[in-house]
């Protein structure tokens, strides 16, 4: 069998075109061994390329995804998508002519194929079918595919040509094609003879009107000529000729805990989302977006609620159980007592964490002993083990541990605090005495899987996108830290410069990872991550997305966000001062600079205790931190600001800790740890501290050459092509849609980056990206975007609108364009305002937290704004507990407000599914 490829694409000089597939003659998928394709005619970028399969291979389909390579450096470019395929099924032919386009990454539809549309929004339940015609060996077999993913659930797709088996542009007579694979369509047709090249046009038929539409301003060419040899010739086409609307559509954001329902255990569950499901169909809302969802359980208390800090990236939270769906304890007085503890913990304003996960923790273990001997025997848990134990294990072993050790510090954990000599299998050894303390939490687990898989495929069959949430960092403490170490750089610490919001910067203390090393398996672990993901979700949000390009990485001695550093990024070499004509002096720059006069200012009446005893004078008027307190991590743990101590005696111990940790971090350079030559880095906003003020004006200038071209110029070539290493890797892992949490110290490259890859931004109306405006008008919002007015690290907008009467009554002015004074409350017609300018921006997704569309309602909305907010950033032991005030139930019986809210989604045309 002779199979040609054709392929036209004008590349760059010195690229050159590859096909790489799972066959042997193209490499088996190994993009090294890759068939080099032949430029036929330069002119229009034409491609070719021959390869022979023995007659003696039995194939039946193969796959293939063409790639340009770079001869210079090596580089290679797939084109975006799945994998071509070829299905033999049909043909008996020895000679095959293949007609393909590239496929381009950076084309807006490219979006649409995600599964967030084409398995959840533009479905279709029932596939017209065209019955698949038979080769003829004496004629020209051509097979027409198009890529098509946006058409309404009435129309089908069908061709017209110069030709008599094309209809001869008869519209009277399209030719269907088949949409079985869709979004692939397809259609057969056998011609005699072909004289003349075949001119073609695609076309939309109404099924129910029979009204055709034609491609817009183009002709299809087939030139035969080329295929004398070739009796099959396949045309693939990924571009429809057809004026389309922008597609729009609105989603509402709530963590899964905040969900109140009847039926739940203080705390919104999996089975919840459903009620919330059935509400978004009824208001027309498209998307329902989460929090994390993964297990968080260090501590067995509430600081546990953080849902940022999982101990595992795959196992879910206990907490999200409804305990009823397991089924019923035998014990009756056992059960009646579980029934009333739920009754107490349902009628609680907020999420009591900690008796919410005592009550269940215990008929966890209650129910997984009546229930195991034949939980061990399930075929369907079997083969879910199967699947997952590659985490699953690890994640039991790791549970099981942390308590009999009392904390995840798997550091405190004598021969098992590294994962070696089999550990994993010993400890989760079917024949171990301790099993049963194994495999509760494979029962968990099982359980957990099943109760999202039943919600998500229930918001799949209603048509709303289930978007999950993804954080940049893990927890240190976790089971991903502990079986693979070599992973992240647990020396450091992940978190954000200083800005606007934050000051001090931002320490998440989770470890950075080692990119380098994940690189070497091609990113697996993240790869096996977004795929346990897609089980659940069609999208999902990248929390930091900014981190792709650099990290905020800390020392892991340092308690605030400041003395941080970008990680990769190109330092200061110690010649770059000799350049600059800077003296430069390791003690002076790199050294805390404390002298008498900062002493009063800092620390006010307790000056003389801290020079007393945290300082020491080694000349007049000058000191350096006693060694024992020289890093904030010291300090901290030294001062130990405790819920026991008084309020006076906390605020001392407060105002002397910010104190020391404000001299240690003056200083104007940081050494680099990444690289052995002598490197440096400039401090975050350096130009604040003492020790810069005290320098000539003439120095102070050419430091601030250094910080801002190391800042805002030097790395931005880098910090790109970081991302277009990652990025693509961990994104190609899933079909599903990405949206990128791309705020604060944002570089150049990043809009051009996530266009290229169709990741979607996030917008924030009070977080604008332009420094020099206050507030973003959302009429200027890009197309790939998600806008919101608030988040779950921000306040409501009621919230946000009661914190600053000042700051309201500017945006009430410019945003609003109102005349006059601006009312103190924000009253049902202002967020109803703010949400009519979300809905008619340009933007393709808008998603609004629960909490701001029940603001529009005066009899719905909560009586205090301020208890409505989920997390507070700047508070680093906040407790994550708001929960809706209305039960769904409830809310899905408002027919006043849901007709509202439908009415306003549908004017603002973000109802329409196609």
């Amino acid at each position: 069998m002779q199979i040609k490829f054709q392929l036209k694409y004008k590349t760059k000089f010195r690229e050159v075109i590859k096909i790489s597939g799972n066959i042997s003659e193209l490499g088996n998928n190994d993009a090294d061994f890759a068939v080099e394709m032949f430029p036929v005619n330069g002119e229009i970028g034409e491609w070719d390329c021959y390869i022979n399969i023995p007659e003696s291979t039995k194939l039946s389909s193969f796959s293939y995804k063409y790639i340009i390579e770079d001869l210079d450096t090596g580089n290679r470019y797939f084109e975006w998508g799945e994998n071509r395929v070829i299905d033999f099924e049909n043909f008996a032919s020895k000679n095959i002519f293949l007609i393909d386009s590239w496929r381009s990454y950076y084309e807006p539809h490219n979006v649409f194929y995600y599964s967030a549309f084409s398995k959840v929004l533009f479905q279709r339940t029932s596939k017209r079918k065209v019955p698949a015609k038979k080769n003829n060996e004496d004629a020209y077999n051509i097979v027409f595919n198009l890529a098509n993913i946006r058409i309404n659930k009435n129309h089908s797709v069908a061709i017209l040509g110069n030709i008599k088996e094309l209809s001869n542009w008869d519209k009277s007579k399209p030719i269907l094609l088949n949409e079985n694979k869709y979004p692939q369509w397809s259609c057969q047709i056998t011609v005699k003879t072909i004289k003349h090249p075949i001119i073609y046009r695609y076309c939309i038929v109404d099924t129910k009107t029979k009204e055709i539409i034609t491609e817009e301003n183009v002709d299809r060419i087939l030139e035969t000529n080329k295929s004398q040899k070739s009796n099959i010739i396949i045309r693939s086409d990924e571009a429809f000729s057809f004026q389309q609307k922008y597609w729009k559509g609105t989603g509402v954001a709530i963590p899964v805990f905040s969900l109140r329902s009847k039926k739940g255990h203080g705390v919104g569950e999996f089975l919840d989302l459903k009620l919330l499901v059935d509400w978004a169909k009824r208001t027309g809302i498209k998307l329902i977006q989460i929090l994390p969802i993964n297990d968080t359980v260090a501590t067995h208390t509430w600081v546990d609620s953080y849902p940022y800090a999982a101990i595992s990236v795959f196992a879910l939270h206990p907490i999200y159980l409804n305990l009823n769906a397991i089924g019923n304890l035998s014990t009756k007085i056992t059960q009646e007592i579980i029934e009333e503890q739920k009754a107490i913990l349902s009628q609680k304003e907020k999420v009591d964490y900690e008796a919410v996960m005592k009550i269940k923790s215990r008929f966890y273990k209650l129910i997984f002993d009546e229930q195991k001997n034949d939980f061990y025997k399930d075929e369907n848990f079997l083969k879910f083990f199967k699947e997952n134990k590659h985490w699953l294990e690890p994640y039991a072993a790791f549970s099981y541990l942390r308590d009999l050790f009392g904390t995840p510090d798997f550091n405190q954990w004598g021969r098992f605090s590294k994962v070696e000599n089999n550990i994993i299998e010993e400890l989760t050894s079917s024949s171990a005495s301790h099993y049963d303390d194994i495999a509760v939490h494979y029962f968990i687990q099982y359980h957990l899987h099943n109760q999202l898989l039943e919600a998500a495929e229930y918001a799949r069959k209603n048509k709303v996108v289930l978007k999950g949430d993804i954080p940049i960092g893990i927890f240190k403490h976790s089971v991903d830290a502990w079986i693979s170490p070599e992973l992240y750089n647990m020396n450091a610490q992940a978190g954000a410069p200083p800005d606007d919001f934050s000051e001090l910067g931002q320490n998440w203390r989770f470890p950075t990872y080692n990119w380098e090393e994940m690189a070497k398996d091609n990113y697996l672990w993240w790869q096996n991550r977004m795929k346990k993901m897609a089980d659940y979700f069609d999208a999902f949000r990248i929390d930091h997305i900014l981190g792709f390009f650099r990290i905020w990485e800390i020392p892991e001695n340092q308690v605030q966000g400041l003395m941080g550093y970008f990680n990769p990024s190109i330092p200061i070499y110690r010649n770059e001062f000799d350049e600059k004509g800077i003296d430069f002096d390791f003690y002076r720059f790199c050294t805390p600079f404390i002298r008498d006069y900062m002493l009063p200012e800092i620390f006010g009446n307790h000056a003389e205790y801290v020079k007393n005893n945290f300082l020491v004078e080694y000349e007049y008027g000058k000191f350096y931190i006693k060694p024992e307190y020289d890093d904030q991590k010291k300090v901290e743990a030294f001062i130990g600001i405790s819920e026991a101590d008084s309020s006076e005696d906390r605020q001392k111990k407060q105002q002397i800790m910010n104190g020391l940790y404000k001299l240690l971090s003056e200083v104007i350079f940081l050494k680099y740890p990444h690289l052995d030559q002598e490197t440096y880095i400039p401090r975050h906003s350096l130009y604040k501290t003492y020790s810069f003020r005290e320098l000539g004006h003439n120095v102070q200038q050419k430091i601030m050459e250094l910080y801002n071209h190391y800042y805002f110029h030097r790395n931005e070539e880098y910090w790109k092509q970081q991302a277009y290493i990652k990025l693509p890797a961990i994104k190609d892992a899933t079909d599903m849609l990405i949206c990128g949490e791309d705020l604060g110290m944002i570089p150049k490259s990043v809009p051009q980056v996530m266009n290229d890859l169709n990741i979607l931004s996030l917008e924030i109306q009070r977080m604008p990206k332009d420094e020099k405006i206050e507030f973003e008008h959302p009429n200027n919002y890009p197309y790939m975007s998600v806008a919101t007015p608030s988040s779950h690290d921000t306040s409501t907008i009621r919230g946000w609108w009661e914190e600053d009467p000042s700051r309201s009554q500017r945006f009430y002015n410019q945003i609003l364009g109102k005349q006059g004074g601006s009312p103190f409350y924000c009253e049902p017609w202002l967020v109803k305002d703010i949400i009519i300018q979300h809905i008619y921006s340009p933007s393709m997704w808008v998603v609004f937290p629960l909490q701001d569309l029940l603001g529009i309602d005066e009899n719905l909305r909560h009586w205090n704004a301020q208890d409505e907010r989920i997390n507070i950033p700047a508070n680093p032991r906040h407790y994550w507990r708001y929960r809706m005030h209305i039960p769904l139930e409830d809310l899905l019986k408002q027919d006043l407000f849901n007709d509202e809210l439908k009415k306003l989604f549908t004017e603002s045309g973000r109802v329409n599914s196609y």
